[in-house]
């Protein structure tokens, strides 16, 4: 495994995140795994050298982060892994059970520790913007949080651009805790993070986390085609996935890939993750599975290195892409 620092802070992190989604208690999502088979993942990804995990107190509503403090808990020292968990998500029905008010963010916070079995966070992200909240509300909520030492470092999920960099320049003027990193919807079937989220994070020196990196395995062989012929159950019924990709040109991307990998000998999600691991700005990408051999080949990606030309073979079929992975309210329900 190879390892480098969390943006411009001194955490240093392993280059792929082990992504927790996929664990659970079968209700939220019926692909999700239970914390017996899940053991198993956690083995090999701490086998492997990866310290970083990531998870939200969303997924399985809870589920997932009881499954990853157990195991990590159980495997591994505190002080050697680096935890990240997320806010926003609704997590009841109450109406101050989800978003980022600072009553639910520091009841989601102990929430988490608790169910992560926890003293700290070290990565707190909001899981995406909240409209009906200022977002001087939410730093004020999220420094109190760090300087209570309940989380060490504050991160953001997918965003527009221009909402990123008024929350760094707010937290600055305020002196608040500043996002030390983006976990956005970034990878090669869908690159429009390129054109402002990316680079502002640079500028910034904010460390990009993708989410999805992998597409989520559609450029594999005849899924690229069918995104139901994957040999996983979350392949054949991930609703989110077939809202996300497989759209005509999303095909020509998943061919150059395949090339690719066959120049290399791995298989095409295995150039994905290589491709992304190189892209500017990139420090972790958050890699989930539910088979444990995807995860093994996973992690020899940080091995494979492309050429220029390859990278240029890879991107050359890529085709501008609506706005997917988060969603803005029309400029008429802003104004109100």
């Amino acid at each position: 495994m190879e390892y480098t620092r969390l943006g411009k802070t001194g955490l240093t992190v392993s280059r792929i995140c082990f992504g927790c989604m996929s664990y659970g208690d079968g209700k939220w999502r019926e692909w999700t795994l239970g914390a017996d088979e899940a053991r198993e993942h956690f083995a090999l990804a701490l086998e492997a050298g990866v310290n970083f995990f990531d998870t939200a107190d969303v997924y399985s509503i809870g589920a997932s982060e009881e499954i990853t403090g157990r195991w990590l808990g159980e495997m591994a020292a505190r002080d050697d892994i680096v935890l990240a968990t997320k806010v926003n998500g609704p997590m009841g029905p109450g109406p101050n059970r989800r978003g980022l008010s600072r009553k639910h963010i520091i009841e989601a916070c102990e929430n988490s520790l608790r169910r992560l079995k926890m003293d700290y966070i070290d990565l707190y992200q909001i899981h995406r913007w909240d409209y009906a909240t200022p977002i001087e509300e939410t730093l004020d909520a999220l420094d109190f949080l760090v300087r209570s030492g309940k989380v060490r470092y504050l991160g953001a999920s997918s965003m527009a651009a221009w909402q990123f960099s008024k929350a760094l320049y707010t937290a600055r003027e305020h002196g608040w805790q500043r996002f030390v990193a983006m976990q956005n919807h970034y990878n090669l079937i869908y690159r429009e993070e390129e054109r402002e989220m990316n680079p502002l994070c640079i500028d910034q020196g904010v460390a990009l986390i993708p989410w999805s990196p992998l597409a989520r395995g559609l450029l594999e062989g005849e899924r690229a085609r069918n995104p139901d012929s994957g040999d996983t159950r979350r392949a054949q019924t991930d609703k989110v996935a077939k809202n996300l990709y497989f759209h005509d040109n999303d095909y020509q991307v998943a061919l150059a890939a395949q090339q690719v990998a066959r120049e290399h000998g791995v298989t095409a999600t295995q150039v994905a993750c290589a491709w992304i691991l190189q892209a500017p700005g990139v420090t972790a990408p958050i890699i989930g599975a539910t088979k444990a051999r995807h995860l093994t080949e996973i992690f020899t990606s940080v091995d494979i290195r492309l050429t220029p030309e390859q990278v240029a073979a890879l991107e050359e079929p890529y085709q501008p892409h609506p706005m997917r992975g988060h969603a803005q309210p029309s400029p008429k329900k802003m104004a109100r």
